[in-house]
């Protein structure tokens, strides 16, 4: 049920609008009634009728609906008399960026103040101008009331089952430009990788810089230059020429032991100076000369990055289809308490049957 909140009636200081908004809802309630009486008055059942039942109304307001253009001018001057009324006063509060904003954003009201029988329909929307402003001003709150959430959920349904179809027409529209051979890698390559070369190569170069940094550092790169220890040990083991040290009386062993160690320092030295000196022009040289004639595997590559494109665009669909409605009305009929959703004595609901019971 819609209930004014008087306390936010005060504290907005919107009671003389309130009242100027109740009047002209009533005699737009008024004018719209008269309009529709009118136009049935003028249907020859509905004035056969009231000539044989009511003759003397008939006789009465016969000459009214004649001349009904000068009643429904007497209304149109009360309402223009009223959008003036308030256009000079979003004036005065400046209530928008230019003095000429208001009759552009209470278009309905103009239209609906031509007495045409397609323009009179506008006058609907000034009762729901009517109820915003006192929404927005949290004087009644729409959003309790059982009709605002009806319209509500099917507008979301509506707009949800139509742009969907629109989202998913346009990833299938671009499946099929890229199945028919869209240079889209080719494009991606050239107008979002390659103006953004030098920062990538920046960025690259500072990452090396600091693993040679670390690498370096007693604490954080003991685990690499283990590895490396490890790696390089393994290795002078297994060469045939250094195993044969191990044949020389007395110092073999710690010549093999003091080579290993040698060679770890040098490699890991080396792995340190590679990557901390490295610099963005070098990976940018780099860049461009070792990898412009690479084209073994190109089309190969093509294809699964399109094949990924594709694949990801599938699971966008499916995604975007998801009728996520019917999961909260779901939700929503979860949450009703047992009395409304107990059936009467002879009632045989089939939950599992959709179809309209006869």
């Amino acid at each position: 049920m819609l209930r004014i909140n008087r306390e936010n009636l005060r504290n907005s200081h919107e009671t003389p609008w309130l009242i100027l908004d109740l009047v002209m809802l009533g005699l737009l309630l008024v004018n719209l009634i008269w309009l529709i009486f009118d136009a049935l008055y003028a249907t020859e059942f509905v004035f056969s009728w009231l000539a044989t039942y009511f003759p003397a109304f008939t006789d009465a307001y016969d000459p009214i609906h004649h001349n009904f253009i000068l009643v429904d001018l007497v209304f149109i001057a009360i309402f223009f008399t009223e959008f003036c009324f308030r256009w000079i006063v979003s004036v005065v509060r400046k209530e928008h960026l230019r003095w000429y904003f208001f009759p552009f954003l209470h278009w309905y009201d103009i239209v609906g103040l031509i007495p045409l029988g397609a323009t009179r329909i506008f006058r609907f929307l000034r009762i729901f101008s009517i109820l915003h402003r006192l929404h927005k001003f949290q004087i009644i709150d729409l959003n309790q009331t059982a009709i605002f959430r009806f319209f509500r959920f099917y507008y979301e349904v509506f707009v949800e089952e139509l742009s969907d179809r629109i989202v998913v027409k346009i990833l299938s529209d671009a499946q099929k430009d890229i199945s028919a051979g869209s240079p889209l890698v080719d494009d991606i390559s050239r107008q979002v990788l390659a103006p953004r070369r030098p920062i990538l190569t920046q960025w690259l170069a500072g990452v090396m810089n600091h693993f040679g940094q670390s690498i370096s550092d007693n604490q954080h790169g003991e685990a690499i230059r283990e590895h490396v220890r490890k790696c390089v040990g393994k290795a002078v083991k297994n060469n045939a020429q250094v195993s044969t040290l191990h044949y020389v009386p007395v110092v073999g062993k710690t010549i093999e032991n003091t080579l290993e160690s040698a060679v770890t320092d040098i490699v890991t030295a080396s792995m340190i100076n590679l990557l901390s000196d490295l610099e963005a022009d070098q990976i940018d040289r780099f860049v461009e000369a070792g990898l412009h004639d690479y084209t073994p595997t190109t089309d190969e590559l093509d294809k699964e990055v399109l094949q990924v494109i594709n694949e990801c665009l599938e699971l966008v669909k499916a995604h975007v289809a998801q009728q996520r409605w019917k999961a909260e009305l779901a939700a929503q009929e979860s949450t009703l308490p047992m009395s409304d959703i107990t059936t009467k004595p002879g009632d045989h609901p089939d939950v599992n049957n959709d179809k309209p019971r006869a």
